[in-house]
């Protein structure tokens, strides 16, 4: 027993004591499911069956797949949009929460992030009364006041997905604002006091220090956005009350791999969705990342 602590206490080993939780974890929730999902995609797997092998065609038939290239379409407009809005949005907002002038600073900020507490499964079916199509609902009675209306929202691809972004927006704002604050932390006043003496004003301000030194959490949010974009589900499951939206004008890629998954027991088909997605998804990151240069060496 003696040994035994005396080797868990030793400085070559307490570091691989300390990361072994993470590496088992990563192995046992993440690489094997990974492995095993890439096999599944070249075979055709049903419940109850033995598995077929079936080379690509898994792959072949889904690049010419219209419903899949649908959901492809849907996942990644609302992929393109969430960064146009939930990226400059919340970095001004946290920007204008930091500010010495600002009032009230605590209260804005637990209100701009208690809507990422609230139940997705209770926003999604929330939003879907406020875009009813019934003369009634929340919008088409505000609308109604300027003459428009009543529209049928989810009935629409633009209308439905101004929806769904309204509902991201509505969500996620507060969160991505909460990072940008945490990057605004960090960033020395010294530096905004040099600028006010040289007679910057605060756009310029913003300009030349803000948005530089915020640089590492833009990307930050930027990567996790693109992933939360290309792999949402849930908001729309629940704002279309279900997976099949009209003409699938919200069905999304991981919808589409719950329809071949789960709703038609084709596990082989679904693996394959799911193996295309990670491939789209860590390609435009790594893009991304290598465009905002954050490959390259610093140099000394």
């Amino acid at each position: 027993m003696n040994k035994l602590k005396k080797v868990l206490n030793s400085q070559k080993v307490a570091p691989y004591v300390f990361v072994l939780p993470f590496i088992l974890v990563f192995l046992i929730f993440w690489l094997y499911p990974l492995a095993n999902s890439f096999i599944m995609s070249f075979q055709e797997r049903l419940l109850g069956q033995a598995p077929k092998w079936k080379g690509f065609d898994n792959y072949t038939k889904l690049l010419t797949d219209k419903v899949f290239l649908k959901a492809v379409e849907n996942s990644v407009v609302y992929m393109v949009w969430t960064l146009i809005l939930l990226i400059p949005f919340p970095m001004i907002f946290a920007c204008l929460i930091n500010s010495k002038l600002m009032w009230g600073r605590e209260f804005f900020k637990s209100a701009f992030f208690l809507p990422a507490l609230t139940s997705v499964v209770v926003a999604g079916t929330i939003f879907r009364l406020i875009f009813g199509e019934m003369p009634g609902s929340l919008m088409n009675s505000i609308l109604s006041h300027f003459g428009m209306g009543p529209f049928k929202y989810l009935k629409d691809q633009t209308l439905s997905r101004i929806a769904l972004l309204t509902l991201a927006c509505w969500r996620w704002t507060g969160v991505n604002m909460l990072y940008f604050l945490s990057g605004l932390k960090g960033i020395d006043q010294e530096y905004y006091e040099a600028a006010a003496i040289d007679g910057a004003s605060s756009l310029q301000a913003f300009k030349s220090i803000t948005m530089p030194l915020l640089k590492p959490t833009t990307i930050y949010v930027v990567t996790i956005s693109i992933y939360a974009g290309l792999a949402m589900f849930t908001e729309s499951f629940m704002l279309f009350n279900g997976n099949n939206s009209p003409k699938n004008i919200g069905l999304t890629i991981v919808g589409y791999l719950y329809r071949q998954g789960i709703e038609k027991n084709k596990l082989g088909y679904a693996a394959t969705v799911g193996i295309v997605l990670l491939v789209v998804a860590m390609t435009i990151n790594l893009i991304q990342l290598a465009l905002t240069g954050m490959f390259k060496k610093e140099e000394s």
